[in-house]
């Protein structure tokens, strides 16, 4: 039996078909509790007395949410779909370009069942790693959002205060955003004493601060074009708007990342996932959280590099054939492992020679740095699946007789 599932925020539009494709029953159910069970009715009263003999396979678009998890606690087989694979199945049932949700839910049913053979399954990770995915990906996503803050902000001060690029490298840190507080204008920011720009050099743990503060005075005080008064007081306005989120930004990122750091720690694949090169608590959390622990869902170590992105794509048409990287992946899972293959550029003399064999073929170091990040993944795969701890002679046996030589 097939269910094809179209969610929004407050409702689910279902269809459920049997192996030739008739439509059994069609629904909209309510979220929650109440929909849940007259789905579970629903699926029940068609079933009847085969309910043990009977295989659900529910196609959705999402592969996370208390509806998915019940799915998957209830026992149904719950098919992930990408929406960019459901739509580009919607042209093939027809080419009037007509959409509605029973519609979707028509055409997730289908692809249950003529498809579930190429489709993911919805990984059956523990309540473990599920709590570090929660916290990692909320962690990074406060970064994020700091970095793009801090963008505004680089913009603002460009605009109308230059003499604070000039005099402070990092606009995030502790003790420029302080200083800018105090100071948001040219004029107020020349005023400040050797005396001020010291203590809050001091509260932010900085070293070299008599020379830093004299760095920084004078830059201050250097002559920069900038914008009228006026103007440069409702910059400064906006500018303190920026900074008051800066300010609370860098507080939640501390107190998350000991959230992830304590949850990650708690997780009995955590060992192995430190052993790896590159990886430390902040990313191999992420890491985790991204590939989950589910023990069956990469059946290949090909399956985990294509799902992470790592591996190229072929495009062959007659005598041409070319081997692209993947654009459609999971952005921070990409990110994570990307980091992680220029650290171990420092600490794995295999990783470090393997990277430069590639440069040396020619390949620029974004490719280089994707085919080790590549390599390191294949490397991950089989750790956990052996329950083995990284061991560098083991995992770049080849690369690392050249370095010896």
């Amino acid at each position: 039996m097939f269910v094809g599932d179209d969610w929004a925020e407050d409702h689910h539009d279902v269809e459920v078909m049997d192996g030739s494709g008739r439509r059994l029953a069609k629904a909209r159910l309510p979220e929650g509790v109440t929909g849940m069970a007259q789905l579970h009715a629903m699926i029940g009263e068609l079933v009847g007395d085969q309910a043990d003999e009977a295989e659900v396979l529910v196609g959705i678009e999402t592969d996370r949410g208390p509806w998915v998890a019940a799915l998957v606690a209830a026992g149904y087989t719950v098919l992930a779909v990408n929406p960019l694979q459901a739509a580009r199945f919607r042209d093939r049932l027809g080419v009037s370009g007509a959409k509605s949700d029973p519609g979707d839910a028509h055409v997730l049913a289908d692809m249950a069942r003529t498809h579930s053979h190429e489709l993911r399954p919805v990984a059956g990770d523990t309540p473990a790693v599920e709590a570090v995915k929660v916290v990692a990906r909320t962690h990074k996503t406060l970064i994020w959002e700091r970095t793009r803050h801090t963008q505004r902000l680089r913009h603002a001060l460009r605009d109308y205060f230059p003499a604070a690029l000039v005099a402070f490298e990092d606009l995030d840190a502790a003790d420029t955003l302080e200083l800018l507080a105090k100071a948001p204008t040219p004029a107020r920011a020349a005023r400040l004493t050797i005396a001020q720009i010291s203590a809050a050099l001091k509260r932010a743990r900085r070293t070299n601060i008599t020379e830093k503060a004299a760095v920084i005075q004078a830059a201050l005080r250097a002559e920069h074009l900038g914008q009228p008064e006026i103007v440069a007081t409702a910059y400064a306005a906006t500018g303190g708007a920026l900074i008051a989120v800066l300010t609370v930004l860098n507080t939640q990122v501390k107190t998350l990342q000991g959230q992830v750091e304590a949850y990650f720690g708690q997780h009995p694949a955590a060992e192995i996932i430190l052993s790896q090169p590159g990886l430390g608590p902040i990313l191999g959390a992420r890491v985790l959280a991204e590939f989950g622990d589910d023990p069956h869902r990469y059946t290949t170590a090909k399956a985990r590099k294509n799902y992470a992105g790592t591996s190229p794509i072929t495009r062959a048409s007659g005598k041409k054939k070319v081997a692209l990287a993947r654009f459609i992946h999971n952005d921070r899972l990409i990110d994570a492992l990307m980091t992680q293959a220029f650290s171990t550029l420092k600490h794995s003399p295999g990783a470090r020679a393997y990277y430069d064999r590639q440069r040396a073929r020619g390949a620029g170091h974004n490719a280089a740095l994707r085919q080790l990040a590549n390599r390191l993944v294949g490397i991950f795969h089989g750790c956990p699946k052996t329950s083995t701890l990284y061991d560098e002679q083991t995992a770049w046996p080849h690369h690392a007789e050249n370095v010896a030589a």
